[in-house]
């Protein structure tokens, strides 16, 4: 444990697994506490028990991230739990691909409001108990909002129009809460990861995980771990004069 973020609580939503799971334990090994959340609660536990294994305090909450109450009781409970929100990770997100001809309204308003309504309801929400963040000598502590947007929020991708438009509206939320907050130390950057390996992609055939690498200059597919650290990055004092930035972790994808 490099207990760079010792004494800090950090909240990460979808982090019952994949990307979220590794953010979490990352966060948990630099030192912080952190609250899991996932739409369901009991989808956590293996990560709390993984959290708990590094020494820190780790609790799990179950919360539609789409739902503007939910997500303030979660918030208001976490503070109850913790005592303060130093980090917000906006993970959560979900895909429905199809081509846009046929996309359904349901598809598109479900992606929407899970990837980014969520981002911005979490945001909204530890924005003020961020802003409220003090040393014990007064001074402004503030907070470090970090969202996971998506390479394909830069750059488009074919039969995913409304996960693309969720992620470049993730983009574009990042920027504006990092106008809007920075007068009150309160950061807010994202980070955009690139073809990331899963049990999702494990499965493409050969000749299409082939096609995909070709357009990679680092010749490897990214890892959730990769992501985890540039998370940390932006949550720790070492970030301290970064803000309104899109971090890419994509080996060199696109620039």
């Amino acid at each position: 444990m490099d207990g760079n973020l010792k004494g800090k609580t950090a909240v990460v939503t979808g982090a019952a697994r994949g990307i979220g799971a590794a953010i979490a334990k990352k966060l948990a090994a630099e030192g912080a506490n952190v609250a899991v959340c996932d739409l369901k609660a009991e989808w956590c536990a293996e990560t709390v028990a993984a959290l708990e294994a590094f020494g820190v305090k780790a609790k799990a909450y179950g919360v539609n991230v789409a739902v503007s109450a939910e997500v303030d009781a979660c918030v208001k409970q976490v503070l109850a739990d913790f005592g303060a929100i130093n980090v917000m990770v906006n993970n959560a997100g979900i895909t429905k691909d199809g081509l846009l001809m046929r996309m359904s309204d349901d598809d598109w308003d479900a992606v929407l409001n899970v990837n980014l309504k969520g981002t911005f309801l979490f945001t909204r929400a530890v924005s003020r108990p961020m802003m409220k963040n003090k040393a014990a000598d007064g001074a402004q502590l503030g907070g470090s909002i970090i969202n996971i947007a998506s390479v394909v929020g830069i750059m488009g991708n074919a039969g995913q129009a409304n996960y693309t438009a969720s992620k470049g509206g993730v983009i574009a939320l990042t920027k504006t809460t990092a106008k809007e907050l920075g007068s009150r130390n309160v950061r807010c950057n994202a980070v955009a990861p690139g073809f990331i390996q899963s049990k999702m992609t494990d499965v493409l055939p050969d000749d299409v995980k082939r096609s995909y690498m070709d357009t990679i200059p680092l010749k490897r597919f990214g890892t959730a771990e990769d992501i985890a650290k540039a998370v940390a990055w932006l949550a720790g004092d070492e970030s301290a004069y970064v803000t309104g930035q899109i971090i890419s972790v994509n080996g060199g994808m696109i620039g």
